[in-house]
C-alpha cells in the first residue's frame, strides 16, 4: 500500500517539526512530559503514551523514560493512575492536586502521589512502536514495559461488567471529559455547588471558562471522586454503590486494540501471545453483541446503572474502527456515519474529526468534548482507517492535523469548521502526533537507497 504524499509544502513540514521538538523539549521535566506548563503541569496517563510516540522520533530512550516513569506509579491492583503528581509542583498548582486524592495514605502504594482513577489504555500502542524503534535496545525496554501493561490489562478487566465489558466510574475515566453522552448519567449526580467553599478550580485560571467544564460539571465531578476516594478506591463498592457507572466504547475498543499489541510485544520476547489475540477477540464480540446501534449506525454508550444505550452520536462511538476484527458490514456503516452529516471526515468545510454530532443542538465547536477536533482522536481514526484499507481518507485526517497546527498552533483543540484553537497552548500530544505524522510520512517516501535517520 502506497501512501499519499501531504500536500502541505515540505518547508512547513520542517519548520513544523522543529517547533514540535521545542515545545516537547520545553514540556520536558526530567523524567516526564507535562501536558501544559501552565494548566496540565503533572504527567498524564494517556497523554504520556501519545507524547512518547512523538518523542521516539526526537529521542528514543527520552520515550522509554516517559512510559517507564509513569508505569513506576502503577498500583499494586494494576491500575495506571490517570496523574502522577510531581512533587515539586505546589499542591494547589492544579486541582485536584494530590492532597484531595490522598493516594499516599493507601497501603502498598507507589513512592509517587497519583489521583485514584484511570484513563484508556493505549500505553501498549505506543510500547509496541518504541520497541521496534528503540532496535537493538528494543527487547530490554519490552522486558520492562510489558509486566506494566499486562497488569494494567488485568485491573481493566476486573472491571467488567455481566455483559463482559470494563465500566468507567467517572466520565475523566473515559478522556472524553465533558462528552454530552455522560449527561444522562451525570444527571443522577447532585451538582453541589457548595463544594467551591472548600476547593477552588485552577483550569478557568489558564483557558476561557466558556471552553472548559461548567462549575455545575465540576461540582458532578468533584462529587464523584470525593465518593470513590472515601470508599478507598474499591470497584466493588463504586459498581454497586456509585451515581455514575458507564460502558464507553472508545475505552473498551481501545483496550482490545492494547490486548492486540502486547499479543506483537509477547511474541517478540518469545512469551505466548495467543491469550491477548482470544481477549481482544472477546472484547471485539462483546462490543458489536453489547454496544452497536443498528439504527444510529454507530457504538453508543451504556448506563450501567439502568442498562440501556445512550443514544449520542460521539467520537467514542467510531474509535472501534480500529479493531480488525469488526464484521464487513459494520465496519462499512461506521464509515459512513463517520464520513456523513454527524461527522463528516474528510469532506470539505470541516477539519480533522469533531468530538460530537454536528447536527445535535448541543454541539459546540469551542467547549472541550462536546465538538471540538482533538489531534490524538484524529491520529487513531486515522490509524484504523489505513488498517482497513481506507488509504484515501486517511491521509485527509493527517493532512487536516498539519493544517490545524499550520493555522493555531499547538493547541488543545480545534474548531472542525474554522480551524481556530482552543484551550491551552503548546499542548505536548498535539505537538508529538504532528510529529509522528510528519516523521511518518517522510520515512514512507524516502527514496528507499536513502539512510535511515539515527535512532539514538
Amino acid at each position: 500500500m502506497t501512501r499519499t504524499v501531504s500536500v502541505v509544502p515540505q518547508l512547513d513540514h520542517d519548520q513544523l517539526a522543529r517547533n514540535a521538538i521545542r515545545v516537547l523539549i520545553e514540556n520536558w521535566h526530567g523524567h516526564a512530559t507535562v501536558p501544559s506548563r501552565r494548566l496540565y503541569p503533572h504527567q498524564w496517563s494517556w497523554d504520556s503514551a501519545f507524547i512518547a510516540l512523538g518523542q521516539q522520533h526526537l529521542a528514543p530512550q527520552r520515550a522509554a523514560v516517559e512510559l517507564l516513569s509513569l508505569f513506576g506509579a502503577q498500583w499494586a491492583d494494576g491500575r495506571i493512575p490517570h496523574i502522577a503528581f510531581n512533587p515539586a509542583v505546589a499542591d494547589d498548582a492544579y486541582f485536584p492536586g494530590p492532597s484531595f486524592w490522598r493516594s499516599s495514605q493507601l497501603p502498598g502504594h507507589p513512592p509517587v502521589d497519583t489521583s485514584g482513577i484511570i484513563q484508556p489504555p493505549v500505553h501498549a500502542i505506543a510500547a509496541r512502536a518504541l520497541m521496534k524503534r528503540l532496535g537493538a535496545s528494543g527487547p530490554d525496554f519490552a522486558s520492562r514495559a510489558y509486566p506494566a501493561l499486562v497488569a494494567q490489562n488485568s485491573y481493566i478487566g476486573e472491571r467488567r461488567g455481566v455483559n463482559g465489558l470494563a465500566a468507567v466510574v467517572h466520565p475523566w475515566e473515559t478522556g472524553l471529559d465533558n462528552s454530552p453522552a455522560w449527561d444522562e448519567p451525570l444527571s443522577a449526580v447532585p451538582a453541589d455547588l457548595s463544594l467551591f467553599e472548600s476547593y477552588t478550580r485552577r483550569d478557568i485560571d489558564h483557558a476561557r471558562a466558556s471552553e472548559r467544564p461548567t462549575n455545575e460539571d465540576y461540582a458532578r465531578y468533584i462529587r464523584l471522586a470525593l465518593a470513590y476516594r472515601d470508599a478507598g478506591y474499591d470497584d466493588d463498592w463504586v459498581r454497586s454503590r456509585s451515581e455514575f457507572v458507564v460502558i464507553d466504547p472508545g475505552f473498551n475498543a481501545l483496550w482490545a486494540w492494547s490486548e492486540l499489541a502486547l499479543a506483537e510485544i509477547a511474541q517478540a520476547l518469545g512469551r505466548d501471545a495467543d491469550g491477548h489475540r482470544r481477549e481482544a477477540e472477546r472484547i471485539t464480540t462483546a462490543l458489536v453483541d453489547q454496544q452497536w446501534s443498528t439504527s444510529r449506525e454507530i457504538f453508543l454508550a451504556r448506563d450501567a446503572r439502568s442498562g440501556q444505550l445512550l443514544g449520542e452520536r460521539t467520537v467514542a462511538g467510531l474509535i472501534p474502527l480500529v479493531l480488525p476484527g469488526l464484521p464487513a458490514g459494520l465496519r462499512n456503516a461506521l464509515l459512513s456515519t463517520l464520513t456523513g452529516p454527524s461527522f463528516r471526515a474528510g469532506q470539505p468545510g470541516i477539519c480533522g474529526v469533531p468530538s460530537f454530532d454536528l447536527t445535535d443542538g448541543r454541539y459546540n465547536p469551542r467547549r472541550y468534548w462536546r465538538g471540538p477536533t482533538w489531534l490524538n482522536i484524529t491520529w487513531l481514526l486515522a490509524e484504523a482507517l489505513r488498517a482497513h484499507g481506507e488509504e484515501a481518507l486517511a491521509q485527509r485526517l493527517c493532512d487536516d492535523m498539519v493544517s490545524l497546527v499550520t493555522s493555531a498552533g499547538f493547541r488543545e483543540y480545534f474548531n472542525p469548521r474554522t480551524g481556530a484553537g482552543h484551550g491551552t497552548s503548546n499542548f505536548s500530544w498535539s505537538a508529538a502526533l504532528l510529529l509522528h505524522v510528519v516523521a511518518g510520512a517522510r520515512e514512507v517516501n524516502r527514496p528507499r537507497s536513502a539512510p535511515a535517520p539515527h535512532r539514538g
